[in-house]
């Protein structure tokens, strides 16, 4: 897996927006969203990718968040806050 490729083709769906801001508890606008999550895989080590079957899951313990992508389509599934 390698973290640029994710970066090129990381895309995402209208509702994917809804449900990111429902689970951070959040009203960040579509372009908010899009900007913190591109910023989060960026500073995110590769060591903090995994793919685990159809899924790549990134983890960011800075942020607090593992965001969730379909490793075929590149869409952005959800984002998840990390308890510690």
């Amino acid at each position: 897996m390698n973290k640029s490729e994710i970066l090129k083709n990381i895309c995402d769906t209208e509702l994917v927006y809804d449900r990111i801001n429902k689970k951070l508890n959040s009203d960040f606008s579509k372009s908010k969203i899009e900007n913190m999550l591109l910023n989060f895989i960026r500073e995110t080590e590769e060591a903090s990718f995994q793919k685990i079957g159809k899924n790549f899951y990134v983890t960011n313990v800075n942020n607090n968040i593992r965001i969730t992508i379909n490793s075929y389509t590149f869409r952005i599934i959800t984002v998840d806050r990390i308890i510690k």
